[in-house]
């Protein structure tokens, strides 16, 4: 089972994403999930790659994919289990990390939601996820009081 990661490159102090990722990911690898597709840009991003790397302690066999967007970038992959990069030769670079997130929900079994709000390429994104019919474990959002 592939299993990526949604959400926004800046995360406001909204609640503990850790912890709620510290509690599916183990059930999600008990269950057969074996590789995780990340992004690596922004700050869910980075929370997603460090939970993946802290269940990695308990279940060694798992994977950690950083999807490359452009392959002329410099990139640190030392925090990931190897990389992959989409078919986007023909893809402008201003589209390359929206057509790589395509690919990613389109290759994944499961998508792991941080998306808080209804605007941004991490809500399109989560949009795409659920046009796709994929199994989507979201983030619980704080009803706003008015």
């Amino acid at each position: 089972m592939i299993v990526t990661f949604c959400g926004h490159s800046k995360i406001y102090p909204s609640g503990d994403y850790a912890k709620w990722l510290d509690i599916i990911l183990p059930s999600l690898i008990e269950g057969g999930a074996a590789t995780f597709y990340l992004g690596g840009y922004g700050a869910f991003d980075s929370l997603a790659a460090a939970a993946v790397r802290r269940q990695k302690a308990v279940y060694p066999h798992i994977m950690s994919i950083l999807v490359l967007a452009y392959l002329n970038r410099e990139t640190d992959v030392s925090l990931y289990d190897g990389t992959t990069y989409p078919p986007l030769e023909n893809v402008p670079p201003r589209y390359a990390i929206v057509r790589r997130n395509e690919w990613m929900i389109r290759e994944s079994d499961v998508v792991i939601s941080g998306v808080t709000h209804g605007w941004g390429g991490a809500a399109r994104t989560l949009d795409y996820a659920r046009r796709r019919q994929k199994i989507i474990f979201q983030y619980p959002v704080q009803a706003k009081k008015e």
